[in-house]
């Protein structure tokens, strides 16, 4: 019998899996593939899939297992000869199965079914790992009221600390497109648990006398509360670590903001030259959207907590114990560490997604911000001689097959491209959410994909703009200073001082003959070089320093012949002048 582990929170353990998961990469892919193609075509390919399984998985969690309990791990090399196939049978009839495999008929039915997306569940481990707290939890809470068997529990629940540590994930086969509200992705957890725990109770796979995935496995439960709620535990888990990017995201603009305080700058309104600000406001504004967004998502945490788990078909609990649904919450908040609530009413929640779209909506919107500060960076480097070229992009890779030297942006490219996605997913978990009738949602796998994707591809997608591209990000200070000296906005600045019209003829002198602003003013008797100098200071000019006097308005009786003075006593001649040289 094996002995129940303690309660664990899952941050980390989340974490690692998703990193375990990661690495098996196209291995991972091909393997999953021949065990499709062991159902549909040739079952004796299957002891070639099970030889690659999964002895890459870091900790060896079957060695682990025999540590804990004295079970014999299950095997993983070469097998001797035996059947390739195991029968196994449902209310639609009997049918074969590859001996090796965790799952069983259910999950063999829907990969026939269900060949649409070609990705497994398990390309999400966060839902894999859901699935395995929400079955722990309940056979803890079958055995506290007495309807489940404690030594079927205990396998039951050690099959699932294995899943939670990452094992079998790859046994998670049926496709994240799927019809039956979710029904498949539920049989094949059950399945997966079953067998496993068959295993640890010395009983061959299949051997459901024993163990049984629906009776047992499955007990006190429907797909329509053990789903939605394992696909909210997956959507915090997976939720979480894109807060934490998005939170190194934003520390990267801030410390990038810090290191160009004193970089002036032209702002643009429109994509025209506007009044001066300094690069290193603009880079503390793309941290403080940043935050924003990381705020409104983390207030979505809260609202996926709500549960119905004791809610079975549609809501009224039929065939759970009263008592079950307060049971199982209560332990499946210890597992994962998560403030769970019942929701008030169980018929509602079991039919509706509008926490879905919450989070969806909460995920465009940040996608769509952080989209714009990648269209911001790509015109802010555009050149490198004849665009705007404030900034210089840390160069990834070679961008022409054609045109040598060129070095495209990237990385804000692709992030573009997720934030797209992003908003296409959300339009598809809207339509989802509204095609739901009566008792029960019948889309909740698209939305589950569309979401998960999302979450997945936005975290990603953080995390290789702050390594690859903001990290690296450097100022052309020298390009940007000749820009603010010669740009007539900081013009706006000498109004106060020398009035409108003196700062209107100073700013068609300056575009018409590319003098500097500071020169000309001087130049016209405006203000002393000191008091320009002091006004146009990058700290004035920014705002960083507040204006605490007025100088007094200089009183010129033709502001324009003065400027005109000026320019010929700086060496400039307005091309308006028609006077002949």
């Amino acid at each position: 019998m094996c002995a129940r582990p303690g309660p664990r929170l899952l941050g980390s353990v989340g974490s690692a899996a998703a990193d375990r998961h990661g690495s098996r990469g196209r291995g991972g892919e091909r393997r999953r593939r021949r065990r499709h193609d062991t159902v549909t075509t040739d079952s004796s390919r299957t002891d070639d899939r099970h030889d690659a399984g999964t002895d890459d998985l870091d900790g060896r969690p079957d060695q682990r297992l025999a540590d804990q309990t004295g079970e014999q791990p299950v095997s993983r090399g070469r097998r001797a000869a035996g059947p390739s196939t195991r029968t196994e049978s449902d209310s639609l009839g009997s049918r074969e199965v590859p001996a090796d495999a965790y799952w069983g008929i259910h999950t063999a039915r829907a990969l026939e079914n269900f060949p649409i997306s070609q990705r497994p569940i398990s390309v999400y481990p966060d839902l894999v790992i859901a699935l395995a707290l929400v079955k722990q939890a309940a056979a803890r809470a079958n055995v506290e009221i007495g309807v489940l068997e404690r030594h079927k529990a205990d396998a039951i629940e050690q099959a699932c600390v294995e899943i939670r540590g990452g094992a079998l994930h790859d046994e998670f086969a049926v496709g994240v497109i799927q019809g039956g509200a979710g029904t498949s992705t539920n049989m094949n957890s059950n399945e997966v648990i079953a067998n496993r725990a068959l295993e640890l109770m010395g009983h061959p796979k299949g051997d459901y006398a024993h163990l049984h995935p629906i009776d047992d496995v499955n007990r006190s439960q429907s797909t329509n509360d053990t789903y939605p709620t394992s696909v909210k535990i997956a959507m915090v888990l997976t939720l979480r670590r894109l807060l934490d990017e998005l939170d190194l995201l934003a520390t990267a603009f801030a410390t990038k903001g810090a290191e160009f305080h004193d970089v002036l700058k032209v702002g643009r309104t429109q994509l025209q030259d506007a009044v001066p600000m300094t690069l290193g406001q603009e880079f503390v504004g793309f941290a403080h959207t940043l935050g924003e967004d990381v705020q409104r998502l983390r207030d979505v945490i809260p609202l996926l907590g709500e549960i119905n788990l004791g809610a079975t078909a549609i809501g009224t609990g039929i065939t759970a114990d009263p008592q079950y649904a307060d049971a199982v919450r209560r332990h499946l908040s210890e597992l994962s560490g998560m403030e769970l609530v019942t929701a008030p009413d169980l018929i509602e929640a079991t039919s509706d997604t509008g926490v879905f779209m919450t989070l969806s909506g909460a995920l465009k919107r940040s996608a769509i911000k952080l989209s714009k500060i990648c269209n911001d960076l790509r015109l802010l480097s555009s050149g490198p001689q004849a665009g705007i070229g404030e900034i210089t992009l840390p160069p990834r890779q070679a961008g022409s097959s054609i045109m040598p030297g060129k070095v495209n942006p990237v990385i804000p490219e692709v992030v573009n491209q997720v934030a797209f996605s992003v908003a296409g997913a959300d339009v598809t978990v809207t339509m989802a959410a509204e095609a739901g009738q009566l008792q029960l949602n019948a889309f909740e796998p698209v939305i589950t994909h569309s979401v998960m994707q999302s979450l997945q591809w936005m975290t990603y997608a953080c995390r290789t703009l702050r390594v690859n591209c903001v990290d690296g990000i450097e100022a052309n200070r020298a390009r940007l200073t000749q820009q603010v000296e010669t740009n007539v906005g900081s013009v706006t600045a000498l109004t106060p001082y020398i009035g409108y019209s003196a700062a209107a003829a100073i700013a068609h002198t300056a575009l018409t003959t590319n003098a500097p602003i500071a020169r000309l003013v001087v130049a016209a008797g405006l203000m002393s070089e000191e008091q320009v100098q002091k006004v146009l200071s990058p700290a004035r000019l920014s705002g960083l320093e507040a204006v605490t006097s007025a100088i007094p308005i200089i009183d010129v009786d033709d502001p324009a012949a003065a400027v005109a003075r000026a320019a010929n006593a700086t060496g400039v001649r307005n091309p308006g002048d028609e006077t002949a040289g």
